[in-house]
Protein backbone atom coordinates (compact mmCIF):
# COMPACT_ATOMS: atom_id res chain seq x y z
CA UNK A 1 0.00 0.00 0.00
CA UNK A 2 2.84 2.40 0.96
CA UNK A 3 4.26 1.81 -2.83
CA UNK A 4 1.00 2.36 -4.55
CA UNK A 5 0.74 5.92 -2.68
CA UNK A 6 4.32 7.17 -4.16
CA UNK A 7 3.35 6.33 -7.25
CA UNK A 8 0.14 7.85 -7.53
CA UNK A 9 2.14 11.06 -5.74
CA UNK A 10 4.76 10.56 -8.51
CA UNK A 11 2.11 10.31 -11.35
CA UNK A 12 0.32 13.63 -9.48
CA UNK A 13 3.51 15.57 -9.70
CA UNK A 14 4.21 14.51 -13.00
CA UNK A 15 0.90 15.89 -14.05
CA UNK A 16 0.81 18.64 -12.65
CA UNK A 17 4.16 19.99 -14.09
CA UNK A 18 3.06 19.04 -17.52
CA UNK A 19 0.39 21.55 -16.98
CA UNK A 20 2.29 24.23 -15.90
CA UNK A 21 4.34 23.72 -18.93
CA UNK A 22 1.62 23.67 -20.98
CA UNK A 23 0.60 26.40 -19.31
CA UNK A 24 3.31 28.96 -19.96
CA UNK A 25 3.58 27.11 -23.70
CA UNK A 26 -0.10 28.86 -24.63
CA UNK A 27 1.16 31.75 -22.69
CA UNK A 28 4.43 31.99 -25.04
CA UNK A 29 2.39 31.79 -28.32
CA UNK A 30 -0.01 34.10 -27.22
CA UNK A 31 2.51 36.54 -26.71
CA UNK A 32 4.24 35.51 -29.76
CA UNK A 33 1.62 35.88 -31.96
CA UNK A 34 1.28 39.72 -30.23
CA UNK A 35 4.58 40.63 -30.49
CA UNK A 36 5.92 41.71 -33.84
CA UNK A 37 6.83 38.81 -36.59
CA UNK A 38 10.31 39.14 -38.17
CA UNK A 39 9.56 39.69 -42.13
CA UNK A 40 11.58 38.49 -44.96
CA UNK A 41 10.67 40.68 -48.31
CA UNK A 42 12.27 40.61 -51.49
CA UNK A 43 12.09 43.29 -53.75
CA UNK A 44 10.95 42.64 -57.40
CA UNK A 45 13.78 42.52 -60.02
CA UNK A 46 13.28 44.46 -62.80
CA UNK A 47 15.59 46.29 -65.83
CA UNK A 48 14.87 49.05 -67.41
CA UNK A 49 14.78 48.17 -71.17
CA UNK A 50 15.21 51.57 -73.88
CA UNK A 51 13.99 49.86 -77.12
CA UNK A 52 15.89 49.73 -80.18
CA UNK A 53 14.55 52.21 -82.56
CA UNK A 54 13.46 51.05 -85.98
CA UNK A 55 13.96 53.64 -89.12
CA UNK A 56 11.31 56.02 -88.92
CA UNK A 57 9.05 55.75 -92.17
CA UNK A 58 6.52 57.96 -93.40
CA UNK A 59 4.32 57.69 -96.22
CA UNK A 60 3.08 60.71 -98.14
CA UNK A 61 -0.53 60.56 -100.64
CA UNK A 62 0.73 61.81 -103.77
CA UNK A 63 -1.71 63.18 -106.46
CA UNK A 64 -5.43 64.18 -105.62
CA UNK A 65 -7.81 61.65 -107.80
CA UNK A 66 -10.62 62.99 -109.92
CA UNK A 67 -13.61 60.55 -110.63
CA UNK A 68 -15.78 60.48 -113.70
CA UNK A 69 -13.47 62.98 -115.87
CA UNK A 70 -13.59 60.58 -118.42
CA UNK A 71 -17.42 59.78 -119.52
CA UNK A 72 -16.01 56.85 -121.38
CA UNK A 73 -14.50 55.66 -118.59
CA UNK A 74 -16.20 56.12 -115.25
CA UNK A 75 -13.79 54.36 -112.94
CA UNK A 76 -10.59 55.57 -114.36
CA UNK A 77 -9.00 57.92 -111.82
CA UNK A 78 -7.14 60.90 -113.34
CA UNK A 79 -4.85 63.30 -111.13
CA UNK A 80 -6.60 66.22 -110.33
CA UNK A 81 -2.82 67.71 -109.12
CA UNK A 82 0.07 66.98 -107.83
CA UNK A 83 0.32 68.43 -103.98
CA UNK A 84 3.03 70.81 -102.35
CA UNK A 85 5.27 68.50 -100.04
CA UNK A 86 7.30 70.29 -96.85
CA UNK A 87 9.59 68.49 -95.24
CA UNK A 88 11.35 69.34 -91.96
CA UNK A 89 13.85 67.47 -90.52
CA UNK A 90 15.36 67.98 -86.92
CA UNK A 91 19.20 66.48 -88.22
CA UNK A 92 20.17 64.96 -91.91
CA UNK A 93 16.91 64.85 -94.63
CA UNK A 94 14.95 61.59 -94.66
CA UNK A 95 15.81 59.35 -97.46
CA UNK A 96 12.70 60.01 -100.36
CA UNK A 97 11.75 56.97 -102.66
CA UNK A 98 8.24 57.12 -104.91
CA UNK A 99 5.44 54.46 -104.84
CA UNK A 100 3.81 53.36 -108.09
CA UNK A 101 0.32 54.29 -108.85
CA UNK A 102 -0.44 52.21 -111.85
CA UNK A 103 -4.07 52.97 -111.56
CA UNK A 104 -3.93 56.84 -111.92
CA UNK A 105 -3.33 58.39 -114.83
CA UNK A 106 -0.49 61.00 -114.50
CA UNK A 107 -0.36 60.28 -110.96
CA UNK A 108 3.11 61.57 -109.06
CA UNK A 109 4.57 62.06 -105.60
CA UNK A 110 3.13 59.13 -103.73
CA UNK A 111 6.38 58.76 -102.02
CA UNK A 112 8.16 57.39 -98.66
CA UNK A 113 10.40 59.05 -96.85
CA UNK A 114 12.77 57.25 -94.35
CA UNK A 115 14.73 58.00 -91.57
CA UNK A 116 17.69 55.99 -90.69
CA UNK A 117 18.56 55.47 -87.74
CA UNK A 118 21.90 56.61 -86.67
CA UNK A 119 23.48 54.18 -83.72
CA UNK A 120 20.43 53.84 -81.19
CA UNK A 121 18.83 57.15 -82.11
CA UNK A 122 15.96 57.32 -84.62
CA UNK A 123 16.04 60.28 -86.62
CA UNK A 124 13.17 63.56 -85.88
CA UNK A 125 11.72 64.71 -89.19
CA UNK A 126 8.37 65.66 -90.14
CA UNK A 127 6.37 66.61 -93.28
CA UNK A 128 2.91 67.89 -95.05
CA UNK A 129 1.40 67.82 -97.99
CA UNK A 130 -1.35 70.10 -99.37
CA UNK A 131 -3.04 71.06 -102.33
CA UNK A 132 -5.78 74.06 -103.54
CA UNK A 133 -8.08 73.02 -106.30
CA UNK A 134 -10.19 75.36 -108.52
CA UNK A 135 -11.82 72.82 -110.90
CA UNK A 136 -15.25 72.48 -112.18
CA UNK A 137 -15.94 69.23 -110.20
CA UNK A 138 -13.59 70.00 -107.48
CA UNK A 139 -12.82 73.34 -105.30
CA UNK A 140 -10.84 74.08 -102.13
CA UNK A 141 -8.02 73.14 -99.67
CA UNK A 142 -6.92 69.43 -98.72
CA UNK A 143 -4.06 69.31 -95.93
CA UNK A 144 -2.63 66.49 -94.55
CA UNK A 145 0.39 65.10 -92.78
CA UNK A 146 2.63 62.58 -93.71
CA UNK A 147 2.08 59.23 -92.01
CA UNK A 148 3.50 56.06 -90.46
CA UNK A 149 1.62 53.10 -92.25
CA UNK A 150 -0.25 50.92 -89.57
CA UNK A 151 -1.62 47.14 -89.62
CA UNK A 152 -5.43 48.57 -88.72
CA UNK A 153 -7.13 51.80 -89.11
CA UNK A 154 -10.79 53.39 -89.19
CA UNK A 155 -12.11 55.82 -91.91
CA UNK A 156 -14.66 58.12 -90.21
CA UNK A 157 -16.38 60.14 -92.75
CA UNK A 158 -16.96 59.04 -96.10
CA UNK A 159 -19.77 60.10 -98.18
CA UNK A 160 -21.27 58.19 -101.50
CA UNK A 161 -24.27 60.60 -102.04
CA UNK A 162 -24.67 61.90 -105.54
CA UNK A 163 -22.19 64.03 -106.42
CA UNK A 164 -19.47 62.54 -103.82
CA UNK A 165 -16.41 61.26 -104.97
CA UNK A 166 -14.39 59.86 -102.28
CA UNK A 167 -11.23 57.62 -102.84
CA UNK A 168 -9.81 55.12 -100.19
CA UNK A 169 -5.93 55.50 -100.69
CA UNK A 170 -3.82 52.86 -99.83
CA UNK A 171 -0.45 53.10 -99.85
CA UNK A 172 2.20 49.81 -99.37
CA UNK A 173 5.78 50.98 -98.49
CA UNK A 174 7.05 47.80 -97.87
CA UNK A 175 9.25 44.81 -99.55
CA UNK A 176 5.85 42.63 -99.55
CA UNK A 177 2.46 42.70 -100.81
CA UNK A 178 -0.41 43.44 -98.38
CA UNK A 179 -3.78 41.81 -98.14
CA UNK A 180 -6.41 44.59 -97.18
CA UNK A 181 -9.72 43.93 -95.81
CA UNK A 182 -12.22 46.64 -96.13
CA UNK A 183 -14.92 45.94 -93.66
CA UNK A 184 -17.71 48.55 -94.20
CA UNK A 185 -20.31 49.41 -91.22
CA UNK A 186 -23.43 51.14 -92.08
CA UNK A 187 -26.89 50.56 -92.81
CA UNK A 188 -25.93 46.61 -94.40
CA UNK A 189 -22.57 45.41 -93.33
CA UNK A 190 -20.21 44.97 -96.49
CA UNK A 191 -16.54 43.71 -97.21
CA UNK A 192 -13.94 43.88 -99.64
CA UNK A 193 -10.03 42.97 -100.11
CA UNK A 194 -7.78 44.52 -102.14
CA UNK A 195 -3.96 43.01 -102.78
CA UNK A 196 -2.13 46.33 -102.76
CA UNK A 197 1.73 45.44 -103.84
CA UNK A 198 4.82 46.25 -102.69
CA UNK A 199 6.09 49.69 -102.90
CA UNK A 200 2.73 50.70 -104.65
CA UNK A 201 0.01 52.79 -103.95
CA UNK A 202 -3.71 51.95 -105.08
CA UNK A 203 -7.31 53.58 -104.91
CA UNK A 204 -10.45 52.32 -104.46
CA UNK A 205 -13.73 54.20 -105.11
CA UNK A 206 -15.87 54.33 -101.81
CA UNK A 207 -19.16 53.35 -103.87
CA UNK A 208 -17.65 50.61 -105.11
CA UNK A 209 -17.78 49.12 -101.43
CA UNK A 210 -20.05 51.09 -99.82
CA UNK A 211 -23.46 51.47 -102.18
CA UNK A 212 -26.02 52.90 -100.65
CA UNK A 213 -24.68 53.45 -97.00
CA UNK A 214 -25.73 57.00 -95.44
CA UNK A 215 -23.17 57.37 -93.31
CA UNK A 216 -20.06 54.76 -93.82
CA UNK A 217 -17.36 54.16 -91.56
CA UNK A 218 -14.45 51.67 -92.92
CA UNK A 219 -12.74 49.34 -91.00
CA UNK A 220 -8.98 48.85 -92.69
CA UNK A 221 -6.93 45.80 -91.84
CA UNK A 222 -3.43 44.86 -93.48
CA UNK A 223 -2.01 41.73 -93.64
CA UNK A 224 1.65 41.29 -94.82
CA UNK A 225 2.62 44.30 -94.37
CA UNK A 226 1.44 47.70 -92.60
CA UNK A 227 -0.21 49.99 -94.87
CA UNK A 228 -1.12 53.90 -94.60
CA UNK A 229 -4.90 54.36 -95.62
CA UNK A 230 -6.82 57.64 -95.81
CA UNK A 231 -9.89 58.90 -97.74
CA UNK A 232 -9.89 61.53 -100.36
CA UNK A 233 -13.10 63.46 -100.72
CA UNK A 234 -14.24 65.55 -103.36
CA UNK A 235 -17.90 66.94 -103.27
CA UNK A 236 -20.40 68.75 -106.09
CA UNK A 237 -24.20 70.31 -105.58
CA UNK A 238 -26.50 71.45 -107.89
CA UNK A 239 -22.99 71.35 -110.42
CA UNK A 240 -20.84 73.46 -108.08
CA UNK A 241 -17.86 71.99 -106.38
CA UNK A 242 -17.98 72.24 -102.59
CA UNK A 243 -14.99 71.31 -100.78
CA UNK A 244 -12.25 68.34 -101.03
CA UNK A 245 -10.64 66.98 -98.22
CA UNK A 246 -7.88 64.23 -97.25
CA UNK A 247 -8.95 62.41 -93.98
CA UNK A 248 -6.08 60.10 -92.35
CA UNK A 249 -7.67 56.61 -90.32
CA UNK A 250 -8.23 56.80 -87.05
CA UNK A 251 -6.15 54.65 -84.81
CA UNK A 252 -9.18 52.88 -83.26
CA UNK A 253 -12.10 52.56 -81.04
CA UNK A 254 -11.64 53.97 -77.96
CA UNK A 255 -14.18 54.49 -74.60
CA UNK A 256 -12.98 58.37 -74.96
CA UNK A 257 -12.07 60.45 -77.97
CA UNK A 258 -11.37 64.75 -77.87
CA UNK A 259 -11.71 66.22 -81.28
CA UNK A 260 -9.97 69.97 -81.23
CA UNK A 261 -9.91 73.00 -82.82
CA UNK A 262 -13.32 71.89 -84.95
CA UNK A 263 -14.13 74.75 -87.08
CA UNK A 264 -17.56 76.00 -86.68
CA UNK A 265 -19.05 78.41 -89.55
CA UNK A 266 -23.02 79.77 -89.34
CA UNK A 267 -25.12 78.10 -91.95
CA UNK A 268 -26.71 80.75 -93.53
CA UNK A 269 -30.48 79.99 -95.10
CA UNK A 270 -30.67 78.12 -98.59
CA UNK A 271 -27.71 75.96 -97.82
CA UNK A 272 -27.80 72.54 -98.57
CA UNK A 273 -25.22 70.97 -95.73
CA UNK A 274 -25.64 71.02 -92.00
CA UNK A 275 -22.12 72.41 -91.54
CA UNK A 276 -20.77 70.64 -88.36
CA UNK A 277 -21.61 67.42 -87.52
CA UNK A 278 -19.89 64.15 -85.73
CA UNK A 279 -19.91 61.17 -86.64
CA UNK A 280 -20.63 58.10 -84.31
CA UNK A 281 -19.67 53.96 -84.40
CA UNK A 282 -19.81 51.61 -81.76
CA UNK A 283 -18.61 48.53 -83.99
CA UNK A 284 -18.52 46.49 -80.48
CA UNK A 285 -21.63 46.55 -78.29
CA UNK A 286 -24.30 49.07 -77.88
CA UNK A 287 -23.69 51.86 -75.38
CA UNK A 288 -24.68 55.27 -75.36
CA UNK A 289 -22.21 58.50 -76.21
CA UNK A 290 -21.82 61.55 -74.38
CA UNK A 291 -20.64 64.46 -76.31
CA UNK A 292 -19.85 67.75 -74.87
CA UNK A 293 -18.77 71.17 -76.98
CA UNK A 294 -16.59 73.94 -75.59
CA UNK A 295 -14.82 76.58 -77.28
CA UNK A 296 -11.52 77.15 -77.53
CA UNK A 297 -9.85 78.75 -74.86
CA UNK A 298 -12.91 78.04 -72.18
CA UNK A 299 -13.36 74.96 -69.93
CA UNK A 300 -17.03 75.19 -69.70
CA UNK A 301 -19.71 72.89 -71.30
CA UNK A 302 -21.77 75.14 -74.58
CA UNK A 303 -23.74 71.80 -75.04
CA UNK A 304 -24.53 68.33 -74.44
CA UNK A 305 -25.79 65.29 -76.91
CA UNK A 306 -26.72 62.13 -75.20
CA UNK A 307 -26.36 59.76 -78.61
CA UNK A 308 -28.11 55.90 -78.47
CA UNK A 309 -25.80 53.84 -80.24
CA UNK A 310 -26.82 50.61 -82.10
CA UNK A 311 -23.60 47.98 -82.58
CA UNK A 312 -22.24 48.49 -85.56
CA UNK A 313 -24.87 51.29 -87.00
CA UNK A 314 -23.25 54.80 -87.86
CA UNK A 315 -24.66 58.09 -86.35
CA UNK A 316 -24.78 61.75 -87.09
CA UNK A 317 -25.58 64.41 -85.14
CA UNK A 318 -25.30 68.11 -86.01
CA UNK A 319 -24.02 70.87 -84.10
CA UNK A 320 -26.28 73.66 -83.83
CA UNK A 321 -26.73 76.75 -82.36
CA UNK A 322 -22.43 77.64 -82.15
CA UNK A 323 -21.41 80.66 -83.43
CA UNK A 324 -18.87 80.98 -86.00
CA UNK A 325 -15.41 79.91 -84.17
CA UNK A 326 -13.17 77.06 -83.13
CA UNK A 327 -14.36 74.49 -80.60
CA UNK A 328 -13.44 71.10 -79.02
CA UNK A 329 -15.64 68.14 -79.01
CA UNK A 330 -14.90 65.61 -76.26
CA UNK A 331 -17.26 62.13 -76.79
CA UNK A 332 -17.30 59.44 -73.56
CA UNK A 333 -19.02 56.35 -73.85
CA UNK A 334 -19.43 52.97 -71.82
CA UNK A 335 -17.96 51.01 -74.95
CA UNK A 336 -15.46 51.72 -77.72
CA UNK A 337 -16.46 53.66 -80.39
CA UNK A 338 -14.57 55.69 -83.55
CA UNK A 339 -15.57 59.45 -83.85
CA UNK A 340 -14.74 61.90 -86.77
CA UNK A 341 -16.48 65.73 -86.74
CA UNK A 342 -16.87 67.07 -90.11
CA UNK A 343 -16.16 71.26 -90.40
CA UNK A 344 -17.85 72.97 -93.13
CA UNK A 345 -17.16 76.59 -94.48
CA UNK A 346 -19.19 78.64 -97.19
CA UNK A 347 -18.72 81.81 -98.65
CA UNK A 348 -21.30 82.75 -101.23
CA UNK A 349 -21.92 80.53 -103.96
CA UNK A 350 -18.16 78.72 -102.81
CA UNK A 351 -17.34 76.26 -99.79
CA UNK A 352 -15.11 73.73 -98.49
CA UNK A 353 -14.93 71.21 -95.85
CA UNK A 354 -13.01 69.03 -94.00
CA UNK A 355 -13.20 65.82 -91.10
CA UNK A 356 -11.52 66.33 -87.90
CA UNK A 357 -10.54 63.17 -86.56
CA UNK A 358 -9.87 63.10 -82.60
CA UNK A 359 -6.37 64.17 -81.13
CA UNK A 360 -4.46 61.53 -79.09
CA UNK A 361 -2.47 62.32 -76.19
CA UNK A 362 1.42 63.75 -76.57
CA UNK A 363 3.41 63.39 -73.59
CA UNK A 364 6.91 63.39 -75.31
CA UNK A 365 8.76 66.06 -78.18
CA UNK A 366 6.58 65.59 -81.21
CA UNK A 367 7.94 67.57 -84.50
CA UNK A 368 5.20 68.46 -86.76
CA UNK A 369 5.06 70.67 -89.99
CA UNK A 370 2.69 73.57 -91.01
CA UNK A 371 2.21 74.07 -94.96
CA UNK A 372 2.03 77.66 -96.64
CA UNK A 373 -1.68 77.97 -98.35
CA UNK A 374 -3.57 79.71 -95.49
CA UNK A 375 -2.97 80.98 -91.94
CA UNK A 376 -2.52 78.16 -89.90
CA UNK A 377 -3.42 77.65 -85.72
CA UNK A 378 -1.97 75.25 -83.60
CA UNK A 379 -5.21 74.13 -81.09
CA UNK A 380 -4.14 72.84 -77.64
CA UNK A 381 -6.30 71.10 -74.86
CA UNK A 382 -5.59 69.69 -71.32
CA UNK A 383 -8.19 67.29 -70.50
CA UNK A 384 -5.87 66.12 -67.69
CA UNK A 385 -6.75 67.56 -63.26
CA UNK A 386 -3.28 68.73 -63.21
CA UNK A 387 -1.80 71.76 -65.30
CA UNK A 388 0.53 71.49 -68.18
CA UNK A 389 3.62 73.73 -69.25
CA UNK A 390 4.22 74.03 -72.79
CA UNK A 391 7.01 74.68 -74.89
CA UNK A 392 7.23 75.45 -78.62
CA UNK A 393 9.73 75.66 -80.61
CA UNK A 394 10.92 76.52 -84.53
CA UNK A 395 9.69 79.65 -85.90
CA UNK A 396 10.20 81.65 -83.11
CA UNK A 397 10.05 80.00 -79.45
CA UNK A 398 7.05 80.37 -77.17
CA UNK A 399 6.03 78.86 -74.01
CA UNK A 400 2.56 78.57 -72.66
CA UNK A 401 0.77 77.08 -69.74
CA UNK A 402 -2.61 75.33 -69.61
CA UNK A 403 -4.59 74.72 -66.48
CA UNK A 404 -6.39 72.01 -65.29
CA UNK A 405 -9.39 71.19 -68.74
CA UNK A 406 -7.63 74.49 -70.08
CA UNK A 407 -6.97 74.96 -73.64
CA UNK A 408 -5.37 77.46 -75.96
CA UNK A 409 -5.12 78.70 -79.94
CA UNK A 410 -1.46 79.68 -81.09
CA UNK A 411 -1.42 80.91 -84.44
CA UNK A 412 1.65 79.35 -86.95
CA UNK A 413 3.14 80.04 -90.06
CA UNK A 414 4.36 77.46 -92.88
CA UNK A 415 7.63 75.53 -91.20
CA UNK A 416 8.63 72.76 -88.62
CA UNK A 417 8.08 72.70 -85.20
CA UNK A 418 8.64 70.52 -82.06
CA UNK A 419 6.25 70.28 -79.05
CA UNK A 420 7.20 69.87 -75.61
CA UNK A 421 4.33 69.18 -72.92
CA UNK A 422 5.21 68.64 -69.30
CA UNK A 423 2.38 66.63 -69.39
CA UNK A 424 -0.20 64.84 -71.78
CA UNK A 425 -1.91 67.07 -74.02
CA UNK A 426 -4.06 67.29 -77.01
CA UNK A 427 -3.49 68.95 -80.17
CA UNK A 428 -4.13 69.76 -83.57
CA UNK A 429 -3.61 72.22 -86.67
CA UNK A 430 -6.37 74.43 -88.44
CA UNK A 431 -6.51 75.90 -91.43
CA UNK A 432 -9.07 78.34 -92.30
CA UNK A 433 -8.82 81.33 -94.97
CA UNK A 434 -10.77 84.81 -94.69
CA UNK A 435 -14.35 84.96 -94.70
CA UNK A 436 -14.44 85.20 -98.47
CA UNK A 437 -12.25 82.28 -99.52
CA UNK A 438 -14.21 79.14 -97.97
CA UNK A 439 -11.10 77.31 -97.34
CA UNK A 440 -10.76 74.89 -94.68
CA UNK A 441 -8.59 71.67 -93.37
CA UNK A 442 -7.24 70.76 -90.12
CA UNK A 443 -6.28 67.43 -88.64
CA UNK A 444 -4.65 66.03 -85.27
CA UNK A 445 -1.18 65.77 -84.27
CA UNK A 446 0.60 62.25 -83.45
CA UNK A 447 3.34 61.41 -80.68
CA UNK A 448 6.45 60.79 -83.52
CA UNK A 449 7.41 56.68 -83.90
CA UNK A 450 10.88 58.02 -83.03
CA UNK A 451 9.88 58.90 -79.21
CA UNK A 452 9.53 55.62 -77.55
CA UNK A 453 9.57 55.70 -74.15
CA UNK A 454 11.89 53.34 -71.88
CA UNK A 455 10.16 49.93 -71.07
CA UNK A 456 10.44 48.27 -67.27
CA UNK A 457 10.74 44.94 -67.60
CA UNK A 458 9.79 43.23 -64.09
CA UNK A 459 10.59 39.52 -63.51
Amino acid sequence: MKQRTIRLAATGSRIAVGAAIAAACVVGVTGAAAAPWPTVQTEPAYSTVAPVPGDTVLVCNGSFRALGRDSMRAELMISAAAPQVRVDAAAAQPESADLAMPELEGGTGARVLTGVVQGRTAPQFAAVESVTLDDEDLRGLAAAPCREPSTRSWLVGGDVSTGASDVIVLSNPGDVPATVQLDVYGEARAASTVIVPAKTQMGVPLASVASGQQHPVVEVNAEGAPVRATLQSGLVRTLEPVGIDIQDGVGGAQNSHTLVGVQVAPITEGDDATGAVVRLLAPEADTEATVRVRAVGTTSVLDEYTVPLVTGTPVEIALTGLSDGAYDVQVDAAAPVVAAARQMVRSGAVADFAWMTPAPQIAAPTMFSVPGDDPATLYLRNTSDEGVTITLEGQGGRRLQLGAGGSASLPVSAGGYTLTPSGPVHAAIGIRGADDEAIVAGWPLWASAATQQPIVVRR
